[in-house]
């Protein structure tokens, strides 16, 4: 009688292509500003909606090359939320043809088995002391929360923002508005350990009270130790979720005694994929430069050899 196949890691392509000819469009609040509000809302109509094309391009791209989860990029509604060029999409041209397009991207996903996330930009900070930036970082994280809702990405990825002189307040801080997010935001939010402040040791009791899942980076965890060792963040990390858990793999670009090992590499050195990590039933997002061309040569890697 022939044994199950062990549980593999997913392994997830993030934002962009180094070789595909799929792009997502941008634009500056500078560029749409100059415009009377007419043609801008105009022009912001044509690049979402080609936006929405590419991620559904992304989406078939990632089924046919055997890649299990697409990050999506924050910017797909480009300067959605600019205090002045920002605008509800609904105030767009045929802005419900635009939501549609979204709707069949996370329609696709379902059908093939596809994981979607968000990983908003670095200036999205729960627990900063500056009320405008924690009033920007709500409304970035609810327009991704609304895509989300649209694609049916299940997770927003968010570090645990500055220690602010006082470690312990800074995170008491981030708790309590994490516990004042609006539903569509907190039931999708995960907090990821960083290379400069926060450990999974430092995230895990957040997570434990607040509910939120623990995004385990392994690099950062390289980067800016604690008492654990990669094992035991990578239990810790999964027990917070309850669903398949989401973590981060990447490589230092001049090696781990290099002058900045923070640094991401074009690929992963398969030594620096966590052994513990082989067997379980994981997301992996693969933070490397060379994007499919890293995903494809790690999934490769993994992919059990026959003999």
């Amino acid at each position: 009688m022939s044994q199950p196949t062990p549980p593999t890691p997913r392994l997830g392509l993030c934002c962009q292509f180094a070789r595909e000819p799929i792009k997502f469009r941008t634009t500056t609040a500078a560029a749409m500003l100059r415009l009377p509000r007419a043609d801008r809302l105009t022009r912001l109509a044509v690049l979402c909606r080609l936006n929405a094309d590419a991620l559904l391009a992304s989406l078939d791209f990632c089924v046919r090359r055997g890649i299990g989860a697409f990050r999506i990029n924050s910017q797909i509604l480009p300067v959605k939320t600019h205090p002045q060029a920002g605008y509800d999409i609904s105030e767009l041209p045929r802005g419900g043809e635009i939501v549609a397009r979204f709707r069949e991207c996370g329609e696709f996903a379902r059908e093939h088995g596809l994981r979607l996330s968000f990983h908003p930009d670095q200036f999205v900070v729960l627990n900063s002391p500056n009320p405008k930036t924690l009033a920007h970082s709500l409304a970035e994280l609810t327009y991704q929360a609304e895509v989300a809702e649209w694609v049916g990405a299940d997770s927003i990825n968010i570090h645990g923002g500055g220690a602010y002189g006082n470690k312990a307040a800074a995170l008491r801080m981030l708790r309590d508005n994490i516990e004042r997010l609006p539903a569509p935001v907190r039931s999708r939010l995960t907090l990821e350990n960083d290379d400069k402040v926060y450990t999974p040791s430092d995230l895990l009791p957040v997570c434990a009270t607040t509910g939120v899942p623990l995004v385990f980076d392994v690099h950062h965890h390289r980067c800016l130790p604690d008492n654990w060792s990669v094992e035991a963040a990578t239990d810790r990390a999964c027990a917070t979720w309850n669903r398949e858990p989401l973590f981060h793999i990447s490589s230092p670009l001049e090696g781990w005694h290099g002058p900045r090992p923070e640094r991401h590499h074009d690929y992963i050195n398969p030594r620096d994929f966590p052994p513990a990590w082989k067997r379980l039933r994981l997301t992996v997002e693969v933070e490397a430069k060379a994007k499919e061309l890293a995903v494809r040569k790690l999934l490769a890697w993994l992919q059990p050899k026959s003999h």
